[in-house]
């Protein structure tokens, strides 16, 4: 009970803080021992300049348009190099409804359209890009 209480306040704490400025830092008292621990929020992290970390992805900016879709997928990304990548569209279980590609292409921006074929149903689904050890999944609906 005491540990879902300190738990429980140290969440509020860090929740009051990460909202209240833009870089926060909480010391919190481990439950186990006398040691504190530091936890550190950037809102840099969320909210702008990541310049940085989107460069060290593999895929960038997987957009799944027009949503909802009626006849065809239409998937855009960068690549920042050249590899493997397999595209499947799963459903709310997660199960593989279709294959929409699995090979390679070069660095760049890809622009890609794909027939369904009218093997998806009106319902919401899941695009997955797979491109190296990097997985990238987007929501999508079919009207």
């Amino acid at each position: 009970m005491r540990r879902n209480l300190l738990k429980a306040t140290y969440l509020t704490l860090i929740t009051a803080l990460t909202l209240c400025s833009g870089v926060a830092r909480v010391y919190a008292m481990s439950p186990n021992d006398y040691t504190y621990s530091q936890a550190s929020w950037d809102s840099r992290d969320v909210f702008g300049d990541n310049t940085a970390k989107d460069s060290e992805k593999l895929i960038n900016n997987v957009k799944v348009f027009y949503n909802p879709i009626a006849e065809q997928v239409n998937l855009s990304f960068k690549l920042a190099k050249s590899s493997s990548v397999s595209i499947k569209v799963m459903d709310a279980l997660g199960n593989e409804i279709l294959q929409l590609m699995n090979g390679n292409l070069d660095a760049g921006i890809q622009n890609l359209s794909f027939e369904h074929g009218g093997k998806l149903t009106t319902g919401f689904y899941f695009a997955r890009v797979v491109a190296g050890s990097e997985t990238v999944v987007k929501r999508f609906s079919v009207r």
